[in-house]
């Protein structure tokens, strides 16, 4: 069995208090696999981006523990976590959360620049990115100029520019049209197979979850349900 790159324990997430407390995870367990294809799946409210972002070290929990590769996250604190995120993490979100005015190159570098990789090793391994999405000959566009297809597929190589072990993808295709959305899921899937990069897709979109190995169902911040889909097609 796979190794767990991440592992939550007793999971919980309060937002403010007293009268205005809202208990945004109520005590969610579960591990991800490396290199697996995972989706958390659930109504608005239901508690999947509040899990999401404490995976994805974005924000911390009110209790339990986030285990990365084994350790526990809690353990880590200012430039050691950022750092941990910065080189374990890729992230695809809905919204574009691009620099109109920079070109694409700039954008896709910006992990790089954060984490004081040299200027010609972040040109490197920029245009390397881009390569792989088939966007090398747009890098020097400018962000605003491409259309919404190839804005994710810039997210995507920005994603992949820090070499990450698991890509959270939040919503991916949700402002994209059927066609170029899945265009952009292929993309995705291809990694997770073709390079071993575990893939964790939050998605109310349950055509794009059973795509996953497996997926989990989250309910007012529970975990209800836990389906592993290559075990059910096996099955039938």
């Amino acid at each position: 069995m796979a190794t767990p790159i991440l592992q939550v324990d007793e999971l919980h997430k309060t937002y403010g208090r007293g009268a205005t407390r809202f208990d945004a995870l109520k005590g969610v367990n579960f591990e991800v696999r490396e290199g697996e294809s995972l989706a958390i799946v659930g109504k608005s409210g239901s508690g999947k981006s509040t899990l999401m972002h404490l995976l994805a070290l974005l924000d911390r929990p009110s209790a339990g523990t986030v285990r990365v590769a084994g350790r526990d996250a809690g353990t880590l604190h200012g430039r050691e976590l950022n750092r941990t995120r910065n080189r374990t993490f890729g992230f695809v979100f809905q919204q574009f959360f691009l620099t109109p005015g920079a070109t694409v190159l700039e954008n896709v570098i910006l992990p790089l620049k954060i984490a004081g990789v040299g200027r010609a090793e972040r040109k490197r391994r920029g245009l390397a990115a881009l390569a792989q999405l088939e966007l090398d000959d747009k890098a020097r566009n400018k962000s605003s100029d491409l259309s919404g297809g190839q804005k994710q597929r810039v997210i995507i190589a920005r994603a992949l520019v820090n070499n990450p072990r698991v890509i959270f993808a939040d919503e991916p295709t949700g402002n994209l049209d059927s066609a170029t959305g899945a265009v952009v899921e292929d993309i995705l899937f291809e990694l997770n197979r073709e390079q071993g990069i575990t893939l964790i897709i939050v998605t109310h979109d349950e055509e794009l979850a059973a795509r996953c190995d497996r997926r989990i169902h989250m309910r007012d911040g529970l975990l209800v349900e836990e389906r592993d889909e290559l075990r059910e097609e096996v099955a039938a």
